[in-house]
């Protein structure tokens, strides 16, 4: 019997994101973002007792830009998701696509074992784009 191939989550996510503070304007986080790519801000946690938060760059466009807001007026905390739903790195992508597909989510940062320190952030291009290339190979 063949062993199916399993891709984790850590094999296809992404490792560089950005952090910002819920209090960080938009316009200060979006001049502070080095990884424009990941589409996505993570938004730290104010203390140990509080859960991260996730801006994505359409949240932006559409709570911000499309409102005719200005974004240095606009803090994250007003247009965050929290909590977030994140994914285990050691999960198999399948069914991480299948979270995704249940919850309605894009995007999820991705922890470690101890689930209180964000390794990175995955979404379904990164699952289709890396994963399903390397299921496929």
């Amino acid at each position: 019997m063949d062993k199916q191939l399993i891709i984790r989550v850590r094999d296809v996510m992404k490792r560089k994101f950005d952090k910002a503070e819920g209090t960080d304007t938009v316009q200060s986080a979006l001049q502070k973002m080095e990884h424009q790519e990941s589409h996505v801000l993570i938004i730290n946690k104010r203390n140990q007792d509080d859960e991260y938060g996730l801006v994505l760059l359409a949240d932006i466009a559409k709570k911000v830009i499309a409102k005719d807001r200005s974004p240095e007026r606009v803090n994250l905390y007003e247009i965050m998701s929290k909590p977030v739903i994140s994914v285990r790195a050691d999960m198999d992508i399948r069914y991480c696509a299948r979270l995704f597909n249940r919850f309605g989510l894009n995007v999820a940062p991705v922890v470690e074992n101890d689930n209180s320190h964000i390794i990175g952030t995955v979404s379904y291009n990164d699952i289709v784009l890396k994963g399903l290339v390397k299921l496929m190979g």
